[in-house]
C-alpha cells in the first residue's frame, strides 16, 4: 500500500512539474509569473497541497519523496527567477526606447538669476584691494549688533562728543549701550586688538543709520573701510592707494583731489572727489557743475585710536579710509536712486546679468 501510494505520488510531483515549466514558458508578464508563484510554489500552491500526502509513505521512503519536492520546488524557482529577469531586461529595453533623448536637440530654457549688483561692486572693490596687497576681513567676525566703545569710544568719539551727532544712530533694548553700528570701522578696531603688524585690510559690510529715505539715502547701505599701519606710512601712500583704487574701479585714468575734512578717528582728514565721470570734468547737473563728484572720506589714523588698541603711534602710523558702495555702484552704472538696490525690481535687476 505504501509502495503505490509512493509510485503515485512520485508520478503526481513529475507530472505538477512538467504542468508548471509549461505555465512557466507561457507567462508573458510579470503579473503572469507572479500568478504561476502562487500557483505552483504558494502556501497554498499545489506543491504544498500535494505534500500532505506524504503521511501515506512510509517513514523510509518519505526522504526520497521529499527531496524529489524539495528538488523540484528549487528548480521552478530558478526558472521563475531567470523567467523574471527576461522580462524586466525586455521592458527596460522597451522604455529606453521609448523614451530615447535627442541629445543634439537644444534643452528647455530655464532663465537664471546673477549677483546683485551690490555683491558685484563689493566684489570688484576688494579684488583691487587685494591686488595691492590689502586683506579681506569676514564681516562675520565684525559684528552689525555692536558695543558704543567699538562703534564710538575707541575710534576718538568719546561721550557727548558732537562728532556723534553727524551719525544718528540706532540704539537697541538689548542694553543702554549696544546698537546696530552705524559704519563698519568697527573692524578696524577688533582687528588691531587682535592682529599684529604690519596690518593691511579692508572690511565691506552693512550698517545702519536713521536717516529720512529718499533717491540718494537709506536706512541700510554698505561701506567698506581700509586700513594700512606699519612703520613710516605716510600721507602720500594714502593718495597712491586710493589714485590706483579710482582708475582700476572707474576702467581708466581718473583725477582725484583731496579735500580737507573732519574725522575723529583721524588727523589730518580728507575727503576725496572724483573727476565727474559724467562729464570729464566741464561741469553738469549730476556733480552741480563742478567737475567733481565725492567718492569716499580718508585720513592718517589718529594717535588716539592707536594707542586705544595698545600701537605705539610714536613708532608706527597708519591711513584708513571709508566709502559708501551704493554710492560708488551709482556712479558706475548711472543709477539715479538708491532706493532700486533694494525693491527687488526684476526689471531693474535684470540688466545686470552677465556683468
Amino acid at each position: 500500500m505504501e509502495t503505490k501510494a509512493k509510485s503515485s505520488l512520485k508520478v503526481a510531483l513529475e507530472a505538477l512539474r512538467k504542468e508548471a515549466k509549461a505555465a512557466l514558458k507561457a507567462a508573458a508578464t510579470k503579473e503572469d509569473l507572479e500568478a504561476v508563484r502562487v500557483e505552483y510554489l504558494g502556501r497554498k500552491g499545489k506543491i504544498t497541497a500535494m505534500m500532505r500526502g506524504l503521511k501515506d509513505v512510509s517513514a523510509e521512503e518519505r526522504p526520497v519523496i521529499g527531496a524529489l519536492a524539495n528538488e523540484i520546488q528549487e528548480a521552478l524557482s530558478a526558472e521563475l527567477d531567470s523567467k523574471l529577469e527576461a522580462l524586466q531586461k525586455e521592458e527596460l529595453g522597451e522604455k529606453l526606447k521609448s523614451e530615447t533623448i535627442d541629445v543634439t536637440m537644444p534643452g528647455t530654457y530655464r532663465p537664471m538669476g546673477g549677483r546683485h549688483p551690490l555683491n558685484k561692486v563689493i566684489a570688484d572693490i576688494c579684488k583691487i584691494f587685494a591686488g595691492m596687497g590689502f586683506e579681506v576681513i569676514d564681516d562675520d567676525f565684525c559684528p552689525e549688533v555692536e558695543t558704543e566703545y567699538y562703534n564710538f569710544e575707541a575710534l576718538n568719539f568719546p561721550e557727548h562728543h558732537p562728532a556723534r551727532d553727524m551719525q544718528d544712530t540706532y540704539y537697541t533694548n538689548v542694553g543702554s549701550n549696544v546698537l546696530l553700528r552705524s559704519q563698519t570701522s568697527n573692524a578696524q578696531i577688533r582687528y588691531m586688538e587682535n592682529n599684529p603688524l604690519p596690518i593691511r585690510v579692508v572690511s565691506p559690510g552693512r550698517v545702519y543709520r536713521n536717516e529720512e529715505v529718499n533717491s540718494r539715502k537709506f536706512v541700510l547701505f554698505h561701506q567698506l573701510e581700509g586700513l594700512l599701519v606699519d612703520d613710516g606710512v605716510r600721507f602720500s601712500d594714502l593718495k597712491g592707494v586710493l589714485h590706483e583704487f579710482t582708475r582700476q574701479f572707474f576702467e581708466g585714468e581718473r583725477p582725484t583731489r583731496f579735500r580737507t575734512s573732519f574725522f575723529p578717528f583721524t588727523e589730518p582728514s580728507a575727503e576725496v572727489d572724483v573727476q565727474c565721470i559724467f562729464c570729464s570734468g566741464n561741469g553738469c547737473h549730476i556733480c552741480g557743475h563742478l567737475g567733481w563728484l565725492e567718492i569716499l572720506g580718508a585720513g592718517m589714523v589718529d594717535p588716539n585710536v592707536l594707542q586705544n588698541v595698545g600701537i605705539d603711534p610714536n613708532q608706527y602710523t597708519g591711513f584708513a579710509f571709508g566709502m559708501g558702495i551704493e554710492r560708488l555702484a551709482m556712479l558706475k552704472y548711472s543709477i539715479n536712486d538708491i532706493r532700486l538696490f533694494f525693491n527687488n525690481d526684476l526689471r531693474f535687476l535684470k540688466q545686470f546679468k552677465g556683468f
